[in-house]
């Protein structure tokens, strides 16, 4: 299987597509790699400042290790060649504050680097993912020990108009109808409404305990159309939303998102200027992509199988 890939991106080569110029050590399709935002394989610390990490995208938004620092790099990758994942939980379920290691960055006056998702036609988020502890966490911000967090936090973008919780795209755990789903979800619009696209099967069959995922979730700002994929395969789902919430229907088009830069990233949680705790994911994550165009099915499949094989 592995000749077979490599001789399927020799042919994407010759047919004139470039190699990726960033440091992806050969982990990234080289037909997604020139469409690739933001990349963090949580391999590359900043040079002076450990608690950031490197994008390897083009965009070179670097990423803060919150809370956690350094220390959040753990020595567990979730495929042959990666060595290092991003360890994510809660620190003090009981305490309303804001200690729970996540990952991100955010800028009320938006984050320049992004500026590929202003104005957006589409959107892809992809990435590892392993559950190594009790989730949904309880909500530290409840006086009810029994109380949980209604979601758990995986990968996002931020709105340009975020308050460090709204996305203008998501990938993550959300209750839809009283049953926690895995989810897209997307606001073409900053301050209009958002769709979901819940997967149907049970989340915990998706995500189970102590096994490495890889997840996809795709974005088409103007059709509307959303995807979900779990290692490799597309999974069957529903739209929540009913109606026209992203305001697609008339002129002008095509439709995109809106012409802002997004406030930043949020991956395990929500609120990463770091005001509170919310939606905390007690996981860890591998190779985080982002891109400005939804991933083709046939490229996700060869995604999951170019790193796992």
């Amino acid at each position: 299987m592995r000749r077979l890939l490599v001789l399927g991106v020799v042919a994407v080569f010759c047919l004139g597509l470039a190699a990726p110029a960033q440091a992806t050590f050969g982990t990234v399709l080289p037909t997604l790699a020139r469409d690739l935002v933001s990349y963090y394989d949580f391999e590359h610390p900043v040079r002076g400042d450990s608690s950031l990490e490197q994008d390897s995208g083009r965009s070179g938004t670097r990423l803060r290790l919150i809370n956690g620092g350094a220390d959040m790099r753990v020595r567990d990758g979730a495929f042959g060649r990666s060595r290092n994942s991003l360890q994510l939980k809660q620190i003090d379920p009981a305490t309303a504050g804001n200690d729970d290691w996540k990952a991100g960055l955010y800028s009320e006056t938006g984050v320049p680097s992004l500026k590929e998702f202003n104005g957006a036609r589409q959107a892809s988020i992809m990435g590892w993912v392993k559950m190594t502890g009790q989730n949904p966490a309880p909500n530290s911000n409840s006086a009810d020990p029994a109380d949980l967090y209604g979601a758990i936090g995986l990968a996002g973008v931020l709105s340009g108009d975020s308050n460090g919780h709204a996305v203008r795209a998501l990938l993550e755990l959300i209750g839809v109808d009283g049953e926690l789903k895995l989810v897209a979800l997307a606001r073409r619009v900053d301050g209009g409404g958002s769709q979901t696209f819940a997967a149907a099967e049970d989340w915990r069959k998706l995500l189970p305990q102590n096994e490495w995922v890889f997840l996809a979730a795709t974005f088409d700002f103007d059709t509307g159309a959303m995807a979900l994929y779990r290692n490799g395969k597309p999974l069957t789902g529903r739209y929540v939303t009913a109606g026209d919430p992203w305001q697609l229907e008339g002129e002008p088009e095509p439709d995109v998102s809106s012409a802002t830069d997004p406030r930043g990233m949020k991956i395990g949680g929500s609120y990463p200027q770091n005001t509170r705790e919310g939606n905390a994911c007690n996981c860890r994550m591998d190779s985080l992509m982002f891109l400005d165009r939804v991933a083709r099915p046939w490229e996700v499949r060869l995604q999951y199988r170019w790193m796992a094989n």
